[in-house]
């Protein structure tokens, strides 16, 4: 009997099964361009620091193999590198798994998003998709689909340069905030000084004790010497004569007029005597009520509260003093302590204290900043464009004053608007610790954050340094750009004439307004400017636009030609010998 061997029937058996598996697999390969992927947004597009893409994929009927799985994975590629999206898998109708599933006989599709970290080499790259299907233990690699050309990345365009704020002697605002914006450095100072002669009860002699007390002594001193210093200017003698408002007001207004009169000619002689020269003017007001109400304010007397209600009561200056003159134990004390002190004449000379003038101010920055007071020493650093001597005033200024915030922040201002962020850094640290709560310091900390790409920490700052000043708004801006608040970012930037308030309406779809805010930039020189009008120019089919700020714009910076050569806002006019001579 002869012996069959199985062994190769086997072997057959084993390689029919494992060919009928790869087939399905390689016929899915093979009709793979059968696969439609929809791609959105067509180009794709950098927004807040990240590429976003969704994909709508749509495979035919009898194309998908029941038994196979198939993963896909869009992968964006690029000189240098490649960065892979989060893959997607689907399945056929008898893999005994969770994902999506493709009828066989009907076919099916996927929707699909995710996003990526932006990187400047994604301007000129692909996004293909990678499949792989499986079937059992065989697995088979498709060709890479190409599904879009590279990323428009207009949004990274943001021109990073935060304003820092310099640090001034400060004084408050109309509503009694302390402005950052006020330099409180004033040249010519006013000043005053003010002496009383005090009359008896009814009547206008002035008395030779009044003449010859110390205030009165010491009043025509000062006047004396304004006319004479160099760099004080007497403006003028003011008098203002006063009855108390304890009598009859016809009395009262005789009375003071009269005081007027003697306070006059005494003051005048006087004056006259000291060979001053001033203007000499003259008031009376019958009652003084308002001095008689801030003397009971400042005074100890146990019923003034009840004696100033008393006041805001009345308007009728003789019901007033009836009034008061019924709270016969509080008349006492006011008539004692308050009212001797109203009949009077105050004298008051004003007097302009003339500070040193520029050219004194600069040369003793130079040899010998100690001799100048803060605030001379920070204008000194106004007087000159010269940013390095500049930074030598304000360094001077951190040797004098070494617990002053404003010097080191202000030097770290100068570096700032260098570019020297790196240095600056270092300064506005110490002048946190010398002012930890000082919104100025925070704004421009927040600047050297942003410039350090850490746009968190930044926005955590800016909100910190609120009221510092405009700046603030906009370094907000820059932030908003960055994450892609393109509306709001124009509302920070508010009537900033930064070419940033043009590549923000740009990205928020106002191309009108983009052009009329790059046209209104006031920034000498700037290529940024021209460069995002040719953007607009392209986006509007503004051809003679587009070339003509686009030529200005690498005239200015020669190294935009290989960036708007490779532009996908250019794309369509890439073949175009006006633009290629443009960018050779």
């Amino acid at each position: 009997m002869r012996k069959i061997s199985f062994k190769p029937l086997a072997l057959f058996s084993l390689a029919a099964v494992l060919f009928a598996g790869c087939s399905g697999l390689q016929k899915m390969k093979k009709n793979a361009d059968q696969i439609d992927f929809n791609v959105t947004p067509e180009i794709l597009e950098a927004h807040g620091g990240d590429v976003d893409v969704a994909i709508d994929g749509r495979f035919p009927a009898k194309y998908f193999n029941k038994k196979v799985t198939l993963v896909a994975t869009p992968v964006l590629t690029y000189e240098g590198g490649e960065t892979a999206f989060e893959s997607v898998t689907v399945q056929g109708e008898k893999v005994d798994a969770n994902n999506k599933v493709i009828s066989y006989t009907n076919g099916g599709n996927f929707a699909y998003k995710d996003a990526v970290a932006y990187d400047d080499a994604m301007r000129v790259s692909d996004l293909e998709i990678r499949i792989t299907a499986s079937k059992g233990a065989k697995s088979l690699d498709f060709e890479p689909i190409k599904v879009a050309d590279g990323v428009l990345a207009t949004s990274e365009m943001v021109i990073n340069y935060p304003s820092p704020i310099l640090g001034v002697q400060r004084e408050k605002n109309t509503t009694g905030v302390y402005d950052p914006n006020i330099d409180a450095f004033q040249r010519i100072v006013p000043d005053q000084y003010v002496a009383d002669i005090h009359y008896l009860i009814n009547s206008s002699y002035v008395r030779g004790t009044e003449l010859n007390s110390d205030d009165v002594k010491e009043l025509y001193a000062y006047t004396k010497d304004a006319f004479e210093a160099e760099r004080k200017e007497l403006k003028g003698v003011e008098i203002s004569a006063y009855a108390s408002p304890d009598g009859e007001l016809d009395w009262n207004t005789k009375l003071s007029q009269q005081r007027e009169g003697s306070s006059n000619q005494v003051v005048a002689r006087e004056l006259k005597k000291a060979q001053v020269e001033a203007e000499l003017k003259t008031k009376f007001t019958a009652e003084d009520w308002e001095g008689f109400q801030e003397m009971m304010e400042k005074s100890n007397i146990q019923d003034k509260e009840l004696i100033l209600r008393v006041l805001s009561m009345y308007s009728d200056p003789e019901v007033r003093e009836r009034e008061i003159r019924n709270l016969s134990s509080a008349f006492t004390v006011v008539a004692d302590e308050i009212l001797p002190k109203l009949r009077r004449a105050k004298i008051a000379a004003n007097v302009d204290l003339i500070g040193k003038t520029d050219e004194e101010i600069a040369a003793l920055a130079d040899s010998d900043p100690a001799s100048l007071n803060p605030a001379e020493l920070l204008y000194a650093a106004t007087l000159t464009d010269d940013q390095n001597k500049k930074l030598s005033i304000y360094n001077s200024f951190i040797k004098v004053y070494p617990q002053d915030w404003r010097g080191p922040n202000n030097a770290g201002m100068v570096l700032a608007q260098q570019g020297k962020y790196d240095e600056a850094k270092p300064l506005f640290e110490k002048a946190e610790g010398l002012a930890p709560n000082e919104p100025i310091i925070k704004n421009n900390l927040g600047a050297v954050a942003l410039r350090e790409g850490d746009v968190a920490k930044a926005e955590t700052l800016f909100g910190a340094a609120s009221g510092a000043g405009d700046e603030v708004n906009y370094n907000l801006g820059i932030v908003a750009l960055k994450k892609g608040e393109y509306d709001k970012a124009v509302q920070l930037f508010g009537d900033s004439d930064s070419p940033n308030v043009g590549l923000a309406k740009i990205l928020a779809g106002d191309n009108n307004g983009a052009l009329k805010s790059l046209e209104n930039c006031t920034w000498e020189g700037c290529f940024m400017k021209e460069y995002f009008k040719a953007v607009v120019g392209a986006r509007t089919a503004k051809e003679n636009l587009m070339y003509e700020s686009l030529e200005k714009a690498v005239e200015m910076k020669p190294e935009l030609k290989e960036k708007a050569a490779t532009d996908l806002e250019f794309a369509k006019y890439w073949d175009d010998a006006k633009f290629q001579a443009i960018v050779d």
